[in-house]
């Protein structure tokens, strides 16, 4: 009896030692993504001149729909978040009591996002930003994701960058978060076994069930989608593409959809912003 106690406990020490491996070698791989988003890309990621926006693959019909602000739906969310910017009817302060006019203030603001936020000590995307500056300076409840009001003041912030390449934040915890997303990106996923990298870097430009797959980009987000009839965030679509492959969907606001959203913002650096953006 006293030797099989032995056994067992010399065989969960042996697996208490590979599990010990294992994390390190795991935070050693982590070190070595960050490195790699750093430096150069995956040998087998778009070149950087080979890049197009989903505006690019998009019919005539619906590129002159997002071109034309009086034909564009996503305007009237843009709108309404330009009324929100400046209401402080129902919270503390109202944004362009911190930040004055957007046009100045916001120019440039989310094609560098997701960035390191101090105080929390964690990368949030734009949408969390907003929603901690609801928290801190406007005392008011965080805005519910893919709520009317949140779609409306997103929108009208981003509207601000566009025209303006994207420019990834340099700090190491952005770093540190492209590299789990990107990881994140090439994970095959669900009950069909599919990646992100699968459709949009190596099936670009074919057809899925009529549709024309795009590079996956994030240039226009939040964008009024014609599927549907109303303006959606990135995390929406993200979620969207999770449950075709049958897989479960992360959480709205999960720090995975961060990390996805820092990758994703990093494969599209130096691409033009066009949100509000119109999409099939």
């Amino acid at each position: 009896m006293r030797k099989n106690k032995n056994v067992k406990r010399a065989t969960v020490s042996k697996k208490a030692d590979r599990a010990a491996t294992a994390v390190r070698r795991g935070a050693g791989v982590a070190a070595a993504l960050a490195l790699s988003v750093a430096g150069i890309g995956h040998a087998d990621e778009i070149p950087l001149d080979q890049r197009r926006s989903g505006y690019d693959l998009m019919a005539p019909e619906t590129q002159a729909m997002q071109k034309d602000d009086s034909a564009n739906p996503s305007m009237l969310w843009v709108r309404e978040g330009e009324a929100l910017w400046n209401d402080k009817a129902r919270v503390e302060r109202a944004c362009a009591d911190c930040h004055g006019a957007a046009q100045q203030s916001m120019r440039g603001v989310a094609a560098r996002y997701p960035a390191f936020d101090a105080e929390s000590q964690r990368v949030v995307d734009l949408e969390g930003r907003v929603n901690l500056c609801r928290a801190r300076h406007q005392k008011a409840e965080p805005f519910a994701y893919e709520s009317q009001e949140f779609l409306a003041l997103t929108a009208y912030v981003v509207h601000q960058s566009r025209g303006l390449p994207i420019a990834p934040s340099d700090a190491p915890q952005v770093a540190a978060s492209v590299a789990r997303g990107r990881a994140l990106f090439d994970e095959r996923q669900g009950q069909l076994d599919f990646a992100c990298r699968q459709c949009h870097d190596d099936n670009w430009g074919k057809r899925l069930a009529g549709s024309v797959i795009p590079q996956g980009h994030p240039t226009g987000y939040p964008l009024y989608r014609l599927e549907w009839q109303a303006l959606g965030s990135l995390q929406r679509r993200l979620r969207g593409c999770m449950i075709g492959v049958r897989a479960e969907p992360y959480a709205y606001g999960s720090q995975e959809f961060v990390d996805l959203t820092s990758f994703l913002m990093w494969r599209a650096r130096g691409m033009p912003m066009d949100t509000p953006a119109v999409r099939p």
